[in-house]
């Protein structure tokens, strides 16, 4: 089947139409009317995870269906539901709900539901009911026995009077000489004052004090083993139980607050006992503080560790290089009298050979077999009166006669 070339254009330019048409059309559909871009974006990634219709998603918060929301879903729709005055500026639209995106068209629907954010805050703290008590007991158990510890720990009340000790000697002469007491927030600051070199702290004098003439005292750091734990109680946490969950989980909630009562009882008995004001310093810094020192006191006790370890090694091989200097000084030694007794050894060998050699006469005889001296005697020349004639004339003639 033949086509002319004047019917494909108009195909293919229709085509282009229906198409431009549809993306117009979806355009048209996608453009927000009241939602931010971004909030729309996050809450479109937050339907298309679950693929319900909108209607089931109002059901189940009015109802509050357990079985089927779920902690996540009202933690994310939480953080992505806009806010309620936007959710109000939506309700104009309903009646162009077809025309509206998906993130309009579930504003819409779940505008209708009122107080609906602090619905789901009720709704989400209802599903971490149980995990909420779970995490709250051992907390308040925690601070319990960290009052328990703080006040009872002999080694840490003696660590406090070192520490009051050190700071009147170190004070004397100013207006803060002989103080009965310190505040324990003051325990981490022993860290900030360095010695003259710079090479430790107070904290690291106190910890090798505490080593080496009171080994009892660092047995506190075993004594205060749940200030950590207690530093990261929220006290505020049981108020906030108190007024939400009273009526349907009221047997948790008497439980709760007879041990908040115990644990604010033992609290506030700490801070009389020590001092300190509890208008001014809440449960959290006070043990954060605690929990600090104690930390770092460990970290002292380890650098001290480490730096003797340091020293022993420089002393060993201090010791190592004197004992090498030493040794080679030694054989120099025993080498130079070795020299000086070998030398000693032939000049007593000489004189006993010219001894023994006079006595015998061998010297003398071997006196004649010496060779002369290489040396240039002037020549002597007699006078002729000095001469002595050696042989005498003889008178042939009168032993003739």
């Amino acid at each position: 089947m033949l086509v002319s070339f004047p019917d494909v254009i108009d195909s293919n330019a229709r085509r282009e139409d229906e198409e431009l048409e549809k993306k117009s059309i979806k355009k048209r559909v996608k453009e927000l009317k009241v939602l931010d871009p971004k909030i729309a974006q996050n809450l479109s990634i937050f339907l298309g995870s679950f693929r319900m219709p909108y209607e089931e998603i109002r059901r189940m918060i009015l109802e509050v269906d357990e079985d089927q929301l779920t902690e996540p879903m009202i933690q994310n729709l939480v953080k992505y539901l806009p806010e309620q005055e936007q959710l109000n500026a939506l309700v104009k639209y309903k009646s162009e709900y077809a025309n509206l995106s998906e993130p309009e068209q579930f504003g819409v629907v779940m505008s209708s539901v009122k107080r609906l954010r602090p619905r789901l805050n009720s709704i989400l703290f209802k599903l971490q009911f149980e995990e909420q008590v779970s995490n709250l007991r051992p907390d308040i158990m925690a601070v319990n026995a960290a009052c328990d510890e703080v006040r009872k720990s002999k080694a840490f009340s003696r660590l406090l009077e070192l520490i009051l000790l050190m700071g009147n000697f170190m004070n004397a002469g100013s207006r803060n000489a002989q103080s009965f007491g310190f505040n324990l927030s003051s325990l981490c600051k022993l860290k900030d004052t360095k010695s003259a070199d710079q090479k430790s702290t107070l904290l690291n004098f106190l910890a090798e004090v505490c080593e080496e003439k009171y080994p009892e005292v660092l047995k506190f750091v075993e004594d205060l083993q749940h200030v950590d734990q207690a530093s990261r109680v929220l006290p505020a946490l049981v108020p906030f139980i108190k007024a939400e969950m009273a009526l349907w989980a009221r047997d948790h909630y008497q439980k709760l607050v007879i041990m908040h009562s115990n644990m604010v009882t033992l609290y506030l008995n700490m801070l009389e006992y020590f001092a300190i004001d509890p208008k001014k310093t809440s449960v959290e810094e006070l043990f954060t503080d605690l929990s600090n020192f104690r930390a770092m006191f460990m970290q002292a006790v380890k650098e001290n560790a480490r730096r003797r370890e340091a020293e022993e090694k420089q002393r060993k091989a201090r010791i190592a290089k004197e004992k090498a200097e030493r040794e080679k000084q030694e054989r120099q030694m025993k080498k130079k009298r070795l020299l000086e007794v070998n030398t000693e050894n032939d000049e007593t060998g000489v004189m006993d050979c010219l001894l023994e050699a006079l006595q015998s006469g061998a010297a003398f005889r071997d006196r004649r077999k010496r060779a002369p001296r290489p040396r240039e005697e002037p020549t002597q020349v007699l006078s002729p009166s000095l001469q002595r004639p050696i042989l005498k004339d003889c008178n042939h003639d009168s032993n003739s006669k």
